[in-house]
């Protein structure tokens, strides 16, 4: 059953590769309106389609589409020389049409398909039997031909060469790398100036901001198993959660972009007035009235994407600019703490996408990839509805390929989201080290060699590839092969280069030891403060005998005083020691 299974899709695969795109040109018969280009899908083993257009001559288009052809008490009254011939789909097989049309005079012949178009088929001996060519249209093409020029109009079908590589390319690489340099180096900067804000009492933004989020093994292992479950039912149900997607997609963009715009947006001189004491819902909060119309105006850009979104000459730009803000958004919040996490959710992620990609063409019926499915729209969905949750740029060549069901060049949010954790993590490993950032250089560099060896890929097989099948050796062999060479394999792996607490500065204490009586007293005889001191400084400075003791007041939980305040402010010592003179605790010194 298996070996069954296996033959059939090998079949369906082949029959995929004898698919090829064309163009059907149509013009007015009338003149004086311009033509209009129509995807058309064929197979060149009935007749191959000249690649220029000039070279091939205009002929009538008869419409027939309301016949099958599937006998001759289908033909009308006048032949078909030297027209192209078009009719419905069904009841019959490719063959006995076209052999019909061909018998007919017919030089062309066009199957009007309200179904999924693919390639019509037949058998090596009826192949040399028919020297027309063959391609299906679909019925939407042709009611469009029909709404613009009318019926009277001439046609030429042929197949241009199609570009190496489209320039697109080269927008979509920019728009990743930028990304997910972007991302990891503001991931890896907030997070350290997040570890130094953490004791601060203060309303600033800083302490607004939503904290990040640490992944888990088990989060990992949850994540992948819900992205397994969700591909697999919108492959099935498509129709019903690409609307839910699109929501979420939404909401999170919305989120997304109004955090990457809020630190540009407060240090604008004004509209800095607070929204008036209330009980409402975050208004409580009092935000400033520049960060309301910030909010404002993120669900504004949502909500007319949203709208327009199937607007394909401009709708792309807008849903570009809101994934690269979820983007940036997403490597902000995650974080990965350690690069044996790293590993094991880019390992997972490796699998599932070369799985859904190469493996599942085995399993479906149709013998198509899942995830390309889902990626770019089932072509039998009702709702033509596309998943929003990629960046797309459309084809900028003369291609079939921008007329027919690949218009755009995608990239996943995953390909940029899961390499981007790995380089913000490189980032921070960089900063509490101080490596000079050669983690984080390095790593981006790998994920856009990664990215070029993607594209050559697809150039070369042309279908569409598994973009984690090359990003992650690239980024996850290079990281290791620095922290090798490094000699910090043991603290890259386990991230135990990381501060735990805020910084100290216990290096400004030093200049100015202790008194030797203070500093000799038994634990049990030197003040409180000090005792609190020594146990919130790091343990290393915490041993040194010549620390002073610091005021009660800066105790662990408290501020620092002011080092310019009255000497007799500070305490006295306690158990009936001599008062001596505190050293001032210098600023910045956290007790």
């Amino acid at each position: 059953m298996a070996a069954a299974r296996l033959a059939v899709a090998l079949l369906l695969l082949a029959a995929q590769v004898a698919c090829e795109f064309g163009v059907l040109h149509v013009v007015s018969q009338a003149g004086g309106t311009r033509g209009r280009d129509y995807c058309i899908i064929y197979n060149p083993q009935w007749a191959h389609l000249p690649h220029d257009l000039s070279k091939v001559s205009l002929m009538k288009l008869r419409d027939l589409s309301y016949t099958q052809l599937c006998s001759y008490l289908d033909l009308p009254a006048e032949d078909f020389t030297n027209q192209i011939t078009m009719v419905a789909r069904g009841n019959c097989t490719f063959y006995e049409k076209v052999r019909l049309a061909q018998g007919s005079g017919a030089r062309g012949l066009l199957i009007v398909s309200k179904e999924r178009l693919v390639p019509p088929g037949g058998n090596r001996t009826q192949y040399e039997e028919i020297s027309i060519p063959v391609a299906l249209l679909s019925h939407r093409d042709l009611q469009d031909i029909f709404r613009r020029f009318g019926h009277s109009v001439i046609a030429a079908l042929y197949a241009p060469t199609e570009p190496v590589m489209d320039y697109n390319m080269v927008i979509i690489f920019v728009m990743a790398v930028g990304t997910v340099s972007l991302g990891g180096y503001w991931a890896g900067s907030r997070d350290v100036k997040r570890r130094y804000m953490k004791h601060k009492r203060d309303d600033g933004p800083e302490k607004q901001e939503d904290e990040a989020v640490d992944v888990t093994p088990v989060m990992i292992c949850v994540f992948v198993v819900m992205c397994c479950v969700m591909l697999v039912l919108l492959y099935y149900f498509y129709d019903r959660l690409v609307y839910v997607i699109i929501g979420i997609f939404c909401l999170a963009s919305s989120t997304g972009l109004y955090s990457c715009l809020a630190p540009c947006v407060r240090k604008l001189p004004f509209c800095t007035c607070r929204v008036p004491d209330n009980n409402l819902p975050y208004f409580h909060k009092r935000p400033q009235a520049r960060m309301l119309l910030l909010a404002l105006f993120c669900v504004t850009v949502t909500v007319v994407w949203g709208i327009f979104r199937n607007e394909d000459h401009w709708a792309w730009i807008l849903q570009d600019t809101l994934g690269i803000a979820f983007c940036l958004y997403m490597l902000k919040t995650i974080r990965l703490p350690t690069f044996k996490a790293c590993t094991m959710l880019l390992m997972v992620l490796f699998i599932y996408d070369v799985f859904f990609v190469f493996v599942t063409p085995y399993l479906t019926k149709s013998g198509n990839s899942i995830m390309v499915e889902v990626a770019t729209g089932p072509s039998n969905s009702s709702t033509h509805e596309k998943l929003p949750m990629v960046l797309k740029v459309p084809r900028l060549n003369t291609s079939p390929l921008s007329l027919c069901d690949r218009p755009f060049s995608l990239l996943g949010f995953g390909d940029i989201l899961v390499p981007g954790l790995l380089v913000a993590y490189c980032h921070r490993f960089d900063i509490q080290t101080q490596s000079s950032r050669v983690y984080f250089v390095t790593c981006t560099i790998a994920y856009g060699l990664g990215l070029l060896v993607t594209f050559v890929a697809l150039v070369f097989m042309q279908r569409g590839q598994p973009a984690l099948l090359y990003l992650v050796p690239c980024t996850l062999l290079t990281s290791f092969t620095v922290a090798l060479w490094r000699r910090e394999l043991g603290t890259f792996w386990t991230g135990s280069g990381f501060v735990k607490d805020a910084p100290q500065s216990p290096w400004a204490l030093r200049d100015k030891p202790a008194p030797e009586k203070m500093a000799d007293a038994p634990l049990s005889q030197r003040p409180p403060s000090e005792e609190l001191a020594r146990r919130s400084l790091p343990t290393k400075e915490a041993a040194l005998p010549e620390e002073a003791p610091v005021p009660e007041e800066a105790g662990a939980e408290g501020p620092t005083k002011d080092p310019d305040g009255p000497m007799d402010s500070l305490p006295s010592p306690t158990n009936g020691d001599q008062a001596q003179p505190s050293p001032v605790v210098q600023p910045g010194t956290s007790a």
